[in-house]
């Protein structure tokens, strides 16, 4: 029993992309998915200043004692950031056409293309 790819969270399919990408050796979408899944990543960073202590003498010692949970980000916030990777690569491609420079536009609207297909 096969399940709908699409009730699988975007993340998920987003890496699977990634692994399928890299055994066809699909360089533009190995581009596009590696780009959106540290802009994910990065999403989920916390500022380190939210939680820097004061001076040396007050700061946590030990393994791990300074670590800081990750941010957790809906699947609408992943979805978010996926849009705007797509808007970003169309937005570019728009203005290497404009400028002449259709290779690059071409490629970057495959790696736009190769993100979209999976919201």
């Amino acid at each position: 029993m096969s399940t709908d790819p699409s009730t699988e969270p975007l993340r998920a399919r987003l890496r699977t992309a990634l692994s399928v990408a890299m055994k066809s050796r699909n360089r533009q979408a190995i581009t596009a998915l590696r780009s959106t899944l540290g802009a994910i990543d990065n999403a989920e960073a916390v500022d380190v200043g939210e939680h820097r202590a004061g001076a040396v003498e007050g700061s946590a010692v030990g393994l791990g004692v300074a670590e800081v949970a990750r941010r957790e980000l809906t699947e609408g916030d992943i979805e978010q950031i996926v849009r705007a990777e797509i808007a970003e690569r169309r937005t570019a491609a728009e203005k290497y056409e404009a400028l002449g420079r259709a290779d690059q536009a071409e490629e970057l609207s495959v790696q736009a293309e190769a993100l979209a297909n999976l919201l």
